[in-house]
């Protein structure tokens, strides 16, 4: 038993919680003086759906950034070093890397933005016409909203929020027109919103509901064909810079330089490789492009 306590002295001693408490501070305080800098931070935590404070954030990217900063710094020393540089010059790469390196990651809740809007949009119609159909089936507005609440990914987590506002106590109205406001879909939006007005005006939610996903829906088979009519130029580039010009150029250069210098200058391994190295980029390129362009949903 003496042991025992003996441990449990040594496990809560006083000693070691200033040292964490100090270091815990000392990258919160700094976080925190960055955070007038960026105002509009805590809204898009909340719409990126992170579960972090703006200060626990700015403390975890500035973290990240100082450690790439130092990695990327080391590796430009190293290779100042191989082309018998001043390793010392590696110094300078220091503060452009870090901010560079700070700024880019400070991007990443608007990229969550962006996926949770597309994600959101992708199973809207489909959840709004669960809705509509349970309507017309007689079925109250609180347990339609419960029968979207799963099984429509992030739409339901939407819907599931609303629901437990009301749980709790929030008017209907009012819990469907706060969701409506604070989403990253403007088509989400515009359902709540109809839904809200329809409640508070006294009029058919299901003949409103039924109005804006058949408009919601024309919208986006507009932008489906949008989407192929893009099509066209993206894969006239990709034609002519990801095959024909690689293909004939480097079989052109070949000739060329054989009956210029009569076989003296040529391409060697070396250049094949950079011309490989340049056909990967573009068709990396190529499909970025079109894959972050392609609408989500189906219909």
């Amino acid at each position: 038993m003496k042991d025992d306590a003996q441990e449990q002295k040594v496990i809560s001693s006083p000693v070691s919680r200033p040292v964490r408490t100090r270091k815990a501070r000392l990258t919160s305080s700094f976080a925190e003086s960055l955070m007038p800098y960026f105002p509009d931070l805590r809204k898009k935590l909340y719409l990126a759906n992170m579960r972090d404070t703006p200060s626990e954030f700015l403390e975890k990217i500035t973290t990240a950034a100082l450690f790439t900063a130092l990695a990327v710094t080391l590796l430009a020393a190293v290779v100042f070093n191989i082309l018998y540089m001043n390793y010392l010059l590696a110094l300078a790469v220091l503060p452009f890397a870090l901010a560079g390196t700070f700024f880019y990651m400070l991007l990443y809740p608007e990229a969550k933005i962006i996926q949770r809007q597309r994600d959101l949009e992708a199973e809207l119609v489909f959840a709004g016409r669960h809705i509509l159909i349970a309507l017309k089936a007689g079925m109250p507005l609180f347990d339609s909203l419960v029968g979207v609440s799963s099984d429509y990914g992030i739409v339901s987590e939407e819907f599931k929020r609303i629901v437990e506002k009301i749980n709790l106590g929030v008017p209907m109205g009012q819990a469907i027109r706060e969701a409506g406001a604070n989403t990253t879909s403007n088509s989400f939006s515009r359902i709540c919103m109809q839904i809200a007005n329809a409640l508070s005006s006294g009029a058919d939610v299901a003949s409103s509901l039924e109005a804006i996903l058949n408009q919601i829906a024309k919208e986006q088979a507009i932008s489906l064909k949008a989407y192929g009519q893009k099509l066209n130029p993206m894969i006239m580039f990709y034609m002519v810079f990801g095959i024909i010009f690689p293909s004939l150029g480097i079989a052109f250069a070949i000739i060329l330089f054989s009956l210029v210098s009569g076989g003296a200058i040529g391409l060697n391994p070396t250049s094949l490789i950079y011309a490989l190295a340049v056909i990967v980029i573009v068709q990396f390129i190529f499909l970025t492009v079109v894959e972050s362009s392609r609408p989500r949903y189906l219909l």
